[in-house]
């Protein structure tokens, strides 16, 4: 069984999340910016579809990408050489979030629902959420968008509509993280995708153990901007 939690309940620990599934924490609350914070600080994230409550994760082990370790294939490194795509940040993240919310092939629903959008809305305006985009064209054609809390980013989810499109802005992302010195890109869940470019799996109590370190840097002053050679 997972706690029920009212509006002002503390998290649990993340060492009660369930192993199966793995990392259900707990159910209820709210998504408001203070609760949301809370949980990105103790390694806790939001996942739930339409027809739940609001469902908290903390799986173990933990799909993250440190920034070092971002592998770029040949391929992918032949279509940012070709300087194809202009990466911006920070420049259109409503867009960004309704492109990922949009179902993907296969798919018949999304789990980023409105008041999800909402929320993570509320935390670009306040400073905290923010967006990679890749545009072709003077059209919005990939990227993605997470949370930063000092040198720790959090990386919810990406889409693409061109080929490549959501890879170059996870590039562009690493690198940059990488230049202000950012510790760790949380990637919540193991996926092929993201192991292909460099992401791999860590213990939980390393994970949270880092987060307590990282969340305490001084934040980027927003809104972000990339470095011009930063997707070449």
């Amino acid at each position: 069984m997972i706690p029920w939690l009212d509006s002002g309940d503390p998290f649990p620990e993340v060492e009660r999340a369930l192993a199966e599934p793995n990392g259900l924490l707990a159910a209820g609350a709210d998504l408001s910016l203070p609760r949301l914070l809370e949980a990105y600080r103790n390694g806790i994230f939001p996942w739930f579809s339409h027809d739940q409550p609001i469902l908290w994760w903390s799986p173990d082990p933990r799909m993250v990408l440190f920034p070092a370790e971002l592998k770029v294939s040949r391929s992918l490194a032949r279509t940012l050489r070709n300087a194809r795509f202009e990466v911006r940040a920070d420049t259109a993240f409503d867009a960004v979030v309704e492109g990922c919310r949009q179902p993907r092939r296969g798919e018949s629903g999304t789990w980023i629902t409105e008041e999800m959008a909402e929320a993570y809305g509320t935390m670009h305006r306040t400073g905290f959420a923010h967006s990679v985009e890749t545009w072709l064209d003077g059209k919005l054609v990939g990227g993605l968008y997470g949370v930063a809390l000092g040198r720790a980013f959090f990386g919810e989810s990406m889409f693409a509509r061109v080929s490549d499109a959501s890879k170059v802005a996870l590039v562009a992302l690493a690198r940059q993280l990488q230049h202000w010195g950012f510790g760790v890109i949380d990637c919540q869940m193991n996926t092929a995708h993201l192991a292909s470019l460099g992401a791999r799996e860590i213990p939980r109590a390393e994970f949270t153990r880092r987060l307590r370190e990282l969340v305490h840097y001084a934040p980027v002053p927003v809104p972000w901007r990339l470095e011009s050679t930063i997707a070449r």
